[in-house]
């Protein structure tokens, strides 16, 4: 470790989070958004003559040659006590003649707002890239594994049998939602705005709809239609409640995966280097779920970050600056980590380890419980009351762990034998029978998502 790297204090800067999304969220980089922002105010002003046009070429020039330097600005921010003001000053210093022009009839968060809906933008790609991934993962799952019987669980107690491949389903079409939710957002959060003080575009005068459409054309957004001083709030708080979302769906998977690793149920695990990984210092037999309990401790994270979001709606008139510094932790931290817990997730469902032969057990284990809703259906179909048959086979599963399975006790029960063979009581008790309908509707769900995770 290098001095520079011993001196980190933020787990984001070491141990959380990929590189390739870590760069979105540099200062070089944000100043670039915030440079190119200015850049196409001058293109858009000078296209409409209201700058010359040379100027808009000293300002591009000095852009996109890189001479603003991040040392210099901060040099200046530190004598402004301004942000931006200092990235206005350190632009108009290097642009020669053009530089009188630069930011001309701009305010301060028409730069920043704009700068981050390029970041936004960005951002909402990486993220809807990861939910692809893992839904392919998913789906992959669920195909192998649709006829897999597994005994369903609700309150933590066996259920009916499920397919293992219904299961993934599930979770795939979940994360799918969520991806088309994020198609939804991203119109109304790729929005910038060029309207000055107040949002009434009063400083480009009669040419403001003209100037705020040309930028925005250049940047590949839109106009937020009607700013105040900032763009709304409620855009950026709709995203990080969305991110809140992901972040609960996938917390939800990763527990579904420590519950099925737990020693006692052992149906399932995430991937484990034996030749190398280490499970505890001490315990040398242990295989942790390791990814899945960071992706749950993350998860909770990001959903803390979704209220203060929520409370930036809140401005005094046009604009206050109580939003301002908690962005600049909020976002970064909720899009890196929700990246960080989707590509750890993606791992996960890559490399599951899937025991079938122990999911046989556990469903053995039940010695036929599990199928009491199969029988029960039946003898109503036969002609017993819904209520009578169902207090009939609560009674015979009382101590399920005491004497025969239930197709014997079923078969030895009179009131069973009035209404069913003992062939019948043996096809309406094997769970693989009554896994045939889940391993269709799977098939189904795959069908739709192939569809949609080609795109």
């Amino acid at each position: 470790m290098t001095g520079d790297e011993g001196s980190l204090v933020c787990p984001l800067d070491f141990r959380y989070g990929r590189a390739k999304v870590r760069s979105l969220f540099t200062r070089d980089a944000r100043l670039s958004r915030a440079l190119r922002v200015e850049a196409a105010l001058a293109a858009a002003e000078a296209e409409l003559g209201m700058i010359p046009a040379s100027a808009a070429r000293d300002v591009a020039a000095a852009v996109e040659g890189g001479k603003v330097r991040l040392e210099r600005v901060d040099e200046l921010e530190r004598e402004l006590q301004h942000d931006v003001m200092a990235i206005v000053r350190s632009l108009a210093e290097v642009s020669g003649e053009g530089g009188r022009w630069v930011h001309y009839g701009a305010t301060s968060a028409d730069i920043t707002d704009t700068a981050l809906a390029l970041e936004l933008k960005e951002s909402a790609e990486v993220v809807r890239e990861d939910l692809t991934g893992l839904g392919r993962a998913l789906v992959a799952l669920a195909r192998t594994h649709r006829a897999t019987p597994e005994v369903g669980r609700t309150h933590g107690q066996h259920g009916v049998p499920i397919s293992f491949g219904y299961k993934m389903a599930v979770a795939a079409a979940e994360v799918v939602r969520h991806r088309d939710r994020l198609d939804q957002i991203l119109p109304r959060l790729a929005v910038g705005k060029m309207a000055g003080a107040v949002g009434t575009g009063a400083g480009f005068g009669t040419q403001a709809v003209e100037v705020e459409s040309g930028v925005m054309r250049r940047l590949g957004l839109s106009a937020d239609e009607a700013p105040t001083q900032i763009v709304g709030r409620d855009r950026i708080a709709e995203f990080t409640n969305w991110l809140a979302l992901v972040s609960g769906t996938a917390d939800r998977l990763a527990t579904e995966v420590r519950n099925l690793q737990r020693t006692e149920i052992a149906e399932a695990a995430e991937p484990f280097d034996e030749a190398r990984q280490v499970g505890s210092s001490t315990m040398a037999q242990k295989r942790n779920p390791r990814l899945s309990e960071n992706v749950t401790s993350l998860a909770r994270l990001v959903r803390a970050f979704a209220l203060p979001p929520l409370e930036n709606m809140v401005q005094w008139h046009e604009r206050d600056l109580a939003n301002s510094a908690n962005e600049r932790v909020v976002l970064p931290h909720a899009i890196l980590l929700t990246d960080d817990i989707l590509t750890k997730l993606t791992e996960v469902f890559s490399g599951l380890r899937v025991d079938s032969d122990r999911m046989a057990e556990e469903l053995a284990r039940s010695a036929g419980g599990s199928m009491t809703e199969s029988l029960m259906l039946a003898l109503t179909a036969r002609g017993l009351p819904r209520a009578e048959a169902h207090e009939l086979l609560r009674r015979l599963t009382r101590h399920p762990g005491e004497g025969p399975a239930l197709a014997e006790r079923a078969k030895a029960d009179p009131e069973v034998r009035k209404h069913l063979e003992p062939v019948e009581i043996d096809r309406l008790t094997d769970p693989a029978s009554y896994v045939r309908a889940a391993t269709e509707k799977t098939d189904r769900v795959i069908a739709r998502l192939d569809r949609a995770l080609a795109g």
